[in-house]
């Protein structure tokens, strides 16, 4: 295969932000301004965000066409894209790729979401890895007729309509919980029904493991976790993990210190915070200090009533209010201990549960279609962009 550098056949800006001091760049704006966290791999149909036309002419931002392709430049999104649908301009995080009318914008989108693994590979930075608008640049684009690149995209476009079609039923059932949620106790915040407040360290033993060092990881053994890993398996209930620690330092810790058990809950601490993990009686596994709180279930609550609670606003505003926001987000287990949760008779949380574990079963069988429908994709995008 044949490549051009994208350079070649593109329009490439990157983005700015007017001054946030200045209320006339902000103010009643009407210019559509994005962040870099809209780049997820899907359109981008809204932006939240808008500015002015003083602002937009007082800053080094750029009004981008609709069909810009849209990549992330740097932290948790870098490499991720996004397909504009309307005239925009960004942040300093989102480079625009417009290309000329030889190319299809749609093609692009996907040879990039096949490329993001070798992205992320070439970060550079620490703390904040990145890339530049002069990578972008220098992308190797297959050079394709625009007739074949039309074919690959009516292919990878059917799968990847049953894909997003997949995970809106699964978002409706996820609203079908939050609503009974709702329904059954009312919003947390207001607590209408006057059920008991409690602080979580009344229903769980909250703390974290032993530290294990970096250089004791091993590539096999019992798998250990940090937060992406905890964050995955809340997703999606599996994960592909990368790092592990032996056998005999698992036995040694778990006669020591013990390990997570069948229904405790894992809890992120750092970066992404909040996120829950309820431990099946299957899971065998370590986890990395301080990125992760582990609440040893002291048997007084429905452990998943309690991680549903961490999708209200009640919990989230908690935590978000006592996060360290001078660095890196922080849910300590100081402040694990004294979040507070409502604690409705047990006989209500399991009338509740009962219905959640409904939906779960058919949350269970959409995510295995999904799952195959994503392998699908990525087998076919290897099969384009492979060679």
């Amino acid at each position: 295969m044949e490549y051009v550098k994208l350079k070649e056949i593109a329009s490439i800006v990157t983005g700015g932000t007017p001054s946030t001091s200045k209320k006339e760049y902000w103010e009643n704006g009407t210019i559509p301004w994005l962040q870099s966290g809209c780049c997820q791999n899907c359109n981008v149909i809204s932006s939240s965000s808008f500015i002015t036309q003083e602002g937009y002419d007082n800053s080094v931002t750029k009004l981008m066409p609709k069909d810009t392709i849209l990549i992330a430049l740097t932290g948790a999104t870098a490499g991720k894209v996004g397909y504009l649908t309307f005239e925009a301009c960004g942040n300093q995080s989102i480079t625009g790729i417009t290309l000329n009318k030889d190319n299809l914008p749609k093609f692009l989108f996907y040879y990039l979401l096949y490329l993001r693994p070798k992205i992320l590979r070439d970060c550079v930075g620490g703390a904040q890895p990145h890339i530049s608008q002069g990578y972008v640049k220098e992308i190797d684009y297959p050079s394709l007729s625009k007739n074949k690149q039309q074919e690959i995209v009516s292919i990878l476009d059917t799968i990847n309509n049953i894909i997003d079609a997949d995970k809106k039923q699964l978002e409706l059932l996820d609203e079908a919980v939050k609503s009974r949620f709702i329904e059954m106790f009312g919003e947390p915040n207001s607590n209408p029904k006057n059920y008991p407040i409690m602080k979580i360290d009344e229903l769980f033993d909250v703390g974290s493991s032993k530290r294990v060092f970096e250089s004791e990881w091993t590539d096999s053994g019992v798998p250990f976790y940090r937060t992406r890993e905890i964050v995955k398996l809340s997703q999606d209930g599996f994960v592909n993990n990368e790092l592990f620690i032996t056998e005999e330092m698992f036995e040694k810790y778990k006669d020591k210190y013990g390990v997570p058990k069948a229904d405790d809950m894992m809890v992120t601490g750092v970066g992404t915070l909040g996120v829950c993990y309820i431990v099946k009686e299957s899971d065998r596994f370590y986890f990395k200090d301080g990125n992760t709180l582990w609440f040893k279930n002291k048997g007084l609550c429905d452990v998943r009533f309690i991680k549903d609670q961490y999708d209200t606003d009640f919990v989230k505003e908690q935590i978000n209010r006592n996060a360290n926001a001078s660095t890196v987000g922080t849910y300590t287990i100081t402040n694990a201990k004294n979040t507070l949760v409502l604690v409705p008779p047990i006989e209500e949380q399991h009338q509740y549960i009962e219905f959640v574990k409904l939906i779960d079963k058919s949350k269970f069988n959409i995510q295995q279609h999904l799952n195959l429908m994503q392998e699908l994709l990525d087998k076919k995008m290897d099969e384009y962009f492979g060679g």
